[in-house]
Order: structure tokens, then sequence, then C-alpha cells
């Protein structure tokens, strides 16, 4: 049985996920008490109903007791050896505000703050900060929409996600900001670019022309030899270690050149080596 805990942020789209959840098989609970997951967890367990296969419940603050009860909960799981996976949902804070005040929905916390969201979203974030960095699978969805979520749920539960190390290649650009679920991160901006180049600077990384001129100099070549050698060492160990989840974000200055070129190529690579690999441009349509 699969059986994933899903949390994060209010506002960063555990909705969306769960509806995302239910059309590639799971059996979906919202905002389950805490207290009943273990139970839920072996009532599943023993089904015969072959849609209890696959199961996702939403835990969050809506929840009575969240805070005291979910960590308990979490290790009484993992005492127990339970077979579990956490995904957690993140946004930017900015975003989060905006996403309350353009659906007139309250922050379930804002109460407590005299009406002020960026308040909430604040302290929720800092007590939500344990429980993330347990989290098997970070998702930010600033810059997603529903459909790019959907697509990358998919991506992640379509397979057997016991048993498999998803890979994300991730291109972006610095001036957007560092993805944070990245979990390694490396600057081509030392790379030539061919924004410079007047008839390259409105196509992107996925273009023949840009291809070539990226790959044709010394340092790019120096670069990949390096990169692909570190990423054959780490991988393995990862998947030794049992990591779910890895999401190596590769940054130029607005993600359309450069880093398109060599996430695209990582990407290519690790196909090639059989490793389970999403492929998301970030930025690439961003003007």
């Amino acid at each position: 049985m699969d059986f994933l805990i899903i949390t994060g942020l209010s506002g960063a789209g555990k909705t969306h996920a769960i509806h995302a959840l239910e059309d590639i098989g799971f059996y979906c609970v919202d905002n389950i008490p805490t207290k009943l997951i273990p139970i839920f967890y072996n009532l599943c367990q023993k089904s015969t109903d072959q849609s209890m296969e696959k199961v996702a419940v939403v835990v969050d603050i809506r929840g009575e007791n969240f805070l005291d009860g979910s960590f308990k909960i979490i290790e009484q799981l993992k005492n127990s050896d339970k077979n579990y996976k956490i995904l957690f949902l993140d946004a930017r804070d900015n975003v989060l505000i905006r996403r309350f005040k353009e659906t007139r929905r309250k922050h379930p916390l804002s109460e407590n703050y005299n009406g002020s969201i960026e308040k909430a979203v604040q302290f929720e974030r800092e007590i939500l900060t344990s429980i993330k960095n347990r989290a098997d699978y970070l998702i930010d969805t600033s810059f997603l929409s529903p459909a790019q979520l959907k697509e990358r749920l998919s991506s992640l539960f379509l397979i057997d996600s016991s048993n498999a190390l998803m890979v994300t290649c991730m291109s972006f650009g610095f001036k957007y900001g560092i993805p944070t679920e990245a979990d390694l991160v490396f600057d081509v901006r030392c790379l030539p670019n061919p924004y410079y180049i007047e008839e390259m600077r409105d196509l992107t990384g996925l273009d023949g022309t840009v291809h070539d001129y990226v790959m044709k100099w010394e340092q790019t070549d120096g670069f990949i030899k390096r990169i692909v050698s570190l990423i054959d060492y780490m991988l393995p160990l990862y998947c030794n270690e049992g990591k779910s989840q890895l999401v190596i974000a590769i940054g130029c200055t607005g993600g359309h050149h450069r880093s398109v070129v060599l996430t695209q190529f990582l990407y290519d690579y690790l196909q090639g080596k059989k490793y389970h690999t999403l492929v998301n441009h970030r930025d690439i349509n961003k003007h």
C-alpha cells in the first residue's frame, strides 16, 4: 500500500493536490484528525478493496490539535515500521497572501492576528518547519498552475513510489529566485551568454541554435564533465539512503538560455541511465 500524508502551507494547493491524486487512482481523505491516522492506516492495510492500494490523507492546521498531534503521529507511524511518505506543499509568502486576497478566503490563523494574512502566513511557516524538514517530497507551487501541479504529481506517483528515486531537473532564472525545493543548485551564469547575440535573444535553450552555441564552448564542456561526475557519484548514495525525490536546479540570469540547455542535457543523460526523471523549465516563458 502507498500511504501519502499531504500537508503544507494554507493556500499552497493541497485541495488541488488531492483532486489530482484522485484522478490518478488515489483514495483521498481531506482534513483527517491526526489522531485517526494510525487507525485509518490499519483499516486501509487490512482492506481487500483495490481502491485502498494508494491512499492520501491531508492534515494541516485546520485539524484539532494539529500542532501537538501531527509530530507524535508521524513518529508513531515511523516506530511501527509503517510504509508512508510525506508530501509538503509550499509557496512564497507573497504568493500565498495574493491567493488569499484574490479568492477572498480567510486564512485559518488570521483571526489570531487581527485579520493579518501576512502574520498568519509567517507564523504558520514557522510552526511547519519541522514537518517540512521531514518531508519526502517538497513542491513549491509559487509558479505552478493547477494543471502543472497535476502533471508534477502524476510524474511522481504514477509509478510505485516506494522503490523509486524521482529526479527533477529544473532550470530557473536567478532574477526570479532560487527554487525553494531544490536539493542541489548549480550556477551557470559563468558560461558565455547567447542573450547578447541579437538573433538568439528571443529564443530559448530548446532551440537548436541556442543549444549549439552554449554547448560549443570549452567552459561548457568542463562544466558538463564535472557535473556528470558528481551526479554519477551522488545518485546511488541518495538511492541507498531511501530518498524519494531529488531536485537538481540549474540557474542562469533569466532562465531562458544557458540553464535550459544544460538542464535538458542532464535530463537526457539521466534518462539514458534509466533514472525516473522529470524536467521542468520553470522560468522559460517569463519575460
